[in-house]
């Protein structure tokens, strides 16, 4: 069971506003933000559904009433930015040379920011990660989208300040339109030039980053294709604190 100790809980828990029920209002007390938090990195850490979750937590009902409250406040993704900037202040993250890349969700079912393709419907995840493998950007978009059109919108779901010297991708982000545009913002976009294509331009060496990074495995079924990610998974989450 996963449980916040003590002080992983102080460092984020003025981000978390206790939910508040008008005085001589009938019905149960409001659930403590900290069990719905822990619920939550519950579903994040297991992958299950919702209704799943186990009777020792809160409500199920209750749990993801109050996880969308604090995804569409933004509460959740502040909580990650402020993490991010003390784990960059304290060395841990390394945004001089980071990793871009995207992969198809399917939504049969349809929704809001869903896109038609070959696939089918679905959603396309975007995510950026520091040299270490640690995510620094996760966001959803229509998957009738190119990735190359997707880049500059990632960086809108950036967790620090700082922008990478260095952006590696596979050749699917080959584009000069994209590489003029980022070294304006003084980022070098790096991938390998597209088999149809004669370029000069600088290649890598390939970089799995799915197979290497391994951060795919953290981003959570909370990206909806809403256009954010609501949040990322739990281990992720626990390595901040």
């Amino acid at each position: 069971m996963l449980r916040l100790t003590d002080e992983q809980w102080e460092r984020i828990r003025e981000r978390f506003p206790e939910e508040s029920i008008p005085e001589g209002r009938p019905g149960r007390k409001p659930v403590p933000a900290r069990q719905v938090l822990e619920a939550v990195l519950w579903i994040l850490n297991t992958g299950a559904q919702w209704h799943m979750l186990p009777q020792c937590h809160p409500n199920d009902k209750t749990v993801h009433r109050r996880f969308r409250q604090w995804c569409e406040r933004e509460i959740l993704r502040a909580v990650l930015a402020d993490l991010a900037t003390e784990l960059r202040d304290r060395g841990d993250i390394d945004e001089s040379e980071c990793f871009i890349d995207g992969t198809f969700a399917s939504a049969k079912g349809g929704g809001a920011e869903i896109g038609p393709t070959r696939r089918g419907k679905g959603v396309k995840i975007m995510a950026i990660v520091d040299r270490n493998g640690l995510p620094l950007s996760v966001s959803t978009h229509a998957a009738n989208h190119h990735e190359v059109t997707l880049v500059q919108l990632s960086f809108d779901f950036y967790m620090i300040e700082a922008r990478p010297e260095h952006l590696i991708g596979d050749k699917a982000y080959d584009s000069d339109a994209l590489d003029k545009s980022l070294k304006e913002q003084g980022t070098e976009m790096i991938s390998p030039p597209r088999s149809n294509e004669l370029s000069k331009r600088r290649t890598v060496a390939a970089c799995d980053v799915t197979r290497d990074a391994g951060w795919w495995s953290v981003i959570s079924h909370g990206c909806s294709g809403s256009g954010d990610c609501s949040f990322v998974g739990s281990d992720y989450a626990i390595n901040f604190l």
